[in-house]
């Protein structure tokens, strides 16, 4: 099989089919790269990327360096082929911005877009997680992105997530593509299973 001939003249030639997979992710479960010690690059639980303190602005820039992510045990790093360097993140590492609803009760499908352009629809493979809030007691409601990366849910989606709620026996909760994701026990926030 030979490769497809380049027109040299044109150095953007194939540049519209390299883009065109722009959300596809690279392999970074692959890759095993050796530890290059940590960087001055955090999280901030609001989903803010930070470089020596200075919040990174330019959108396109750190949802690359989302693509590269990865969490291993309680770490996070920015993985390449050649290279493994370790980043601090405050809460999750991304957050969930925008929500969908579609259809009612068991049939209810929810979808979550996040701060670096992942589109997620709640399924076993994404669940939702519930975790106490430090402090408050409050809730906080999390989506597996991908490979152990989560998304926080913002506050005023919390509120809609609990507008399509429901209560299931003991549990109050959601539906999502057939799987109903508990967020507490339906006698504690005073209701009657």
């Amino acid at each position: 099989m030979m490769a497809a001939s380049r027109d040299a003249s044109n150095p953007l030639q194939g540049f519209k089919e390299a883009v065109a997979d722009a959300k596809a992710l690279p392999p970074v479960h692959l890759w095993n790269p050796p530890f290059c010690g940590d960087i001055d690059m955090r999280i901030a639980a609001d989903g803010t990327w930070f470089y020596m303190n200075s919040p990174i602005g330019r959108k396109p820039l750190y949802t690359l360096f989302s693509r590269v992510l990865r969490k291993d045990g309680d770490k996070y790093f920015l993985v390449t082929p050649v290279e493994k360097c370790g980043i601090r993140v405050d809460d999750a590492p991304f957050t969930a911005i925008r929500m969908k609803v579609a259809g009612e009760g068991r049939a209810q499908v929810i979808s979550f877009e996040t701060n670096c352009d992942d589109d997620i629809i709640v399924n076993e493979a994404h669940p939702l997680r519930f975790a106490e809030e430090q402090g408050t007691g409050g809730l906080k409601p999390y989506v597996l992105v991908r490979a152990n990366l989560e998304a926080l849910v913002v506050r005023s989606l919390f509120y809609d997530l609990v507008a399509a709620g429901r209560t299931e026996g003991e549990w109050f909760g959601v539906w999502s593509s057939g799987v109903f994701f508990p967020m507490q026990r339906a006698d504690e926030i005073g209701l009657v299973a």
